[in-house]
């Protein structure tokens, strides 16, 4: 008797989780986090009005979603000044992401990331057979120049430039990439993830066409609109390229629920708003704790903080295993440098005071294992 018959590309592939949920971190610690801060999530929640719209979507779930996503997309075409017609609504910026490298990339073609940059976006390369050539970061920023120099090196297909970024929460100025898309190389496309846009400053915005052909932006309903487990986001590009998704994406994949609760928030401008002042104070908050604690955080245009721990990476994975037994869940960096670093999430009073309460101890416990790191 014989197996299931994998493709050559997908037996010689690692089975891969880009990121262990914390549920499932939950089961292993057995006992749930008092803290949740560690995915990025909005923890101040959606919209009432987009709650109200996802319930009274729930008794019409027996019905497939609207394949089209016309009225969000009539929405963002209103808002955004953008024709429907360059709008894709997909699960999620990963979703996304998973039909533009299935569009793009075959076996062998190349693309560029950062190292260290959005891990999923690799996940997805390495699972159609790409080369991934990385580019380090530079002053804890995704180096834009090196990034389309290495592309020109190596005739990639794509370049891949979160803004503002995820792990540093840094940003590259808008006026800053557009410049920079008139040295990319012709056939290459720039993937400019734009998942924590709303909660950047005025300078991060590209004022460039929406329908510009060089360039892509993603965006989501997953961070400032508080919708992260309802997968719903959006590309925005020239109409060609919008079109070419119709050839490969799930044209049923959408939650008919979600996509009512995804149309009410973005017509909720009083709650976004709201949601931004919670995310500043917020960020201020954790810089304010990092800081008491002899820790130097990042400035941050997201809805998180990275912290620089002061030393390496051996010492930043133990103060954030200290902070996890201690029932708060972050994160960090993957690669070095920057994985001297660790990750948080705004969070409400409460659980920046469970923060607050834990990371002096997470510290000491860190420094005891690794005892040449100076106490502050």
């Amino acid at each position: 008797m014989t197996g299931p018959r994998y493709t050559d590309l997908v037996a010689a592939l690692p089975a891969t989780v880009p990121f262990v949920g914390p549920e499932e971190m939950e089961r292993r610690r057995g006992a749930a986090f008092a803290a949740r801060l560690g995915a990025n999530e909005n923890v101040f929640g959606p919209s009432p009005a987009a709650i109200a719209a996802m319930q009274a979507g729930a008794g019409e779930i027996w019905q497939y979603a609207d394949s089209t996503a016309h009225d969000l997309k009539a929405e963002l075409s209103a808002r955004l000044g953008i024709a429907p017609e360059g709008i894709v609504v997909g699960e999620g910026i990963d979703g996304l992401l998973g039909y533009l490298v299935r569009l793009m990339v075959a076996p062998g073609d190349r693309v560029v990331t950062s190292a260290g940059a959005y891990p999923t976006f690799n996940y997805h390369v390495a699972g159609y057979g790409g080369t991934l050539v990385t580019v380090p970061f530079r002053d804890d920023r995704e180096d834009l120049p090196a990034l389309i120099a290495r592309a020109a090196e190596t005739e990639a297909k794509l370049v891949y430039l979160a803004n503002p970024d995820n792990p540093m929460g840094t940003y590259t100025p808008g006026a800053e990439i557009a410049a920079a898309l008139d040295t990319l190389p012709d056939g290459c496309l720039l993937v400019l993830d734009e998942a924590y846009g709303e909660f950047a400053p005025e300078d991060a915005r590209v004022d460039l066409p929406w329908d510009d052909p060089r360039l892509i932006r993603l965006r989501t309903f997953s961070k400032a609109h508080g919708m992260a487990g309802a997968r719903v986001g959006y590309a925005l590009a020239a109409e060609p390229l919008a079109r070419a998704f119709d050839k490969v994406r799930n044209h049923f994949g959408m939650n008919r629920a979600a996509l009512a609760g995804a149309l009410a928030a973005l017509r909720d401008d009083a709650w976004l708003a709201r949601t931004r002042e919670n995310v500043a104070a917020a960020r201020d908050d954790i810089a304010r704790i990092a800081t008491a604690n002899g820790l130097s955080p990042i400035p941050s245009a997201t809805n998180f903080v990275t912290v620089d721990c002061g030393a390496d990476g051996d010492f930043a994975r133990a103060v954030l295993a200290g902070l996890v037994a201690r029932g708060v869940f972050v994160r960090m960096p993957f690669t070095a440098p920057e994985d001297r670093c660790i990750r948080i999430s705004c969070g409400r009073p409460e659980d920046l005071a469970r923060l607050e309460e834990a990371l002096p101890d997470a510290l000491a416990d860190a420094r005891t294992t690794a005892p040449a790191i100076p106490a502050g």
